[in-house]
């Protein structure tokens, strides 16, 4: 019996296989190959791209936050017995560069980090993009508009949908004042941030009208940096949809027709961490 999990790869193998290609399970069965082998090759056929920021001494934390990313060298060079060897130790807040946002982070009782089923971190891909208005506007709020108009144009969103909300400021990183709206630290950096987010009546919209398993954009934040209640976060989470924040290179994905895996570190107990998500793109 196939278990949820194996559904969801076997969805990614879909979506990254030509048309008329997918593997048939019948087909490798009496081949005596394994049902695990066209799956890796259906996966080895696609094209990887990477929406990681890597961290760094530059990665963009909350202003809030003035610790940032650390690492440290424990040793690094050759050791006394004649072979090379490198060893580090790394530090920073849940909330950093490319990253998490748990449930838990605005919903009490609400899936902590550990506890998001692998299921709902993989699955099929789509991308929204606002980048003209939120070019025009630093505060832009994508809105149910946004989302009715992409259906209009490429179908109805797909039930277990990873929702990628392109504004464009990905393309600012690693850049403060383009990424933030300001170069400030501390609590008084806050009141002056300015980046788009998602409109708190979409959120409602895709918990309420649609049955996505999880949303991410390419800000710091899936609510607007004015917003000072986190209205989107709070509906997003009470529902266990979780949210990705500053993802990179969304300009390089279609619209549709791709696969994203989003493992984030997987701390139990965590609001959110430090995640590598990548998308599979089917071959050309």
């Amino acid at each position: 019996m196939k278990t949820p999990l194996a559904l969801c790869l076997l969805a990614a193998v879909a979506a990254c296989s030509p048309a008329g290609t997918a593997p048939s399970p019948d087909a490798s069965s009496a081949s005596g190959a394994s049902a695990a082998g066209p799956t890796a090759a259906a996966v080895a056929a696609a094209t990887p791209v990477d929406l990681t920021h890597a961290f760094d001494a530059d990665t963009i934390y909350w202003p809030t936050d003035t610790e940032g990313f650390k690492l440290e060298t424990v040793f690094e060079g050759m050791t006394d017995k004649g072979y090379y060897y490198a060893a580090h130790r790394f530090s920073g807040a849940e909330h950093g560069g490319t990253h998490l946002d748990a449930p838990i982070h605005f919903a009490e009782g609400q899936w902590t980090a550990d506890e998001i089923p692998v299921e709902r971190l993989i699955g099929p891909g789509i991308v929204v993009d606002v980048t003209a208005k939120a070019e025009a506007d630093r505060d832009y709020l994508v809105g149910v508009d946004d989302f009715t108009a992409w259906e209009t144009a490429h179908g109805p969103i797909p039930d277990g949908a990873i929702v990628l909300l392109r504004t464009g400021y990905g393309r600012y990183w690693p850049d403060r004042a383009k990424v933030l709206g300001t170069e400030l630290t501390g609590p008084e950096a806050v009141p002056e941030l300015h980046f788009p987010g998602l409109d708190p009546e979409a959120a409602l919209w895709l918990v309420e009208q649609r049955s996505i398993d999880a949303i991410g954009l390419d800000t710091p934040s899936i609510d607007y940096g004015q917003s000072t209640l986190f209205e989107s976060h709070r509906t997003l989470f009470a529902a266990d949809v979780p949210a990705f924040e500053n993802v990179a290179q969304l300009d390089e994905l279609p619209v549709k027709g791709f696969t994203v895996v989003a493992l984030p570190m997987k701390i139990r107990g965590g609001s959110g961490g430090p995640l590598r998500i990548v998308a599979l793109l089917p071959p050309a």
